[in-house]
């Protein structure tokens, strides 16, 4: 997946944003990671990475 980096780049920006003004909690930031590591170790990986794909051409298309 070619945007992959600028994608993550992007959710780490949403998450910043929300741990700043939206009161998000330090541990709440940890658990998100947690489960995104584990999730990428899943067999679902190759799944979610179609979904993102998908997503991403679509709104990269309008």
């Amino acid at each position: 997946m070619t945007v992959s980096v600028p994608l993550v780049v992007i959710l780490g920006a949403v998450v910043w944003v929300a741990w700043r003004y939206m009161g998000l909690r330090a541990w709440h930031v940890v658990v998100c990671l947690l489960l995104g590591f584990s999730l990428a170790a899943t067999s679902a990986a190759p799944e979610i990475r179609r979904l993102v794909t998908v997503l991403v051409q679509t709104f990269s298309q309008h």
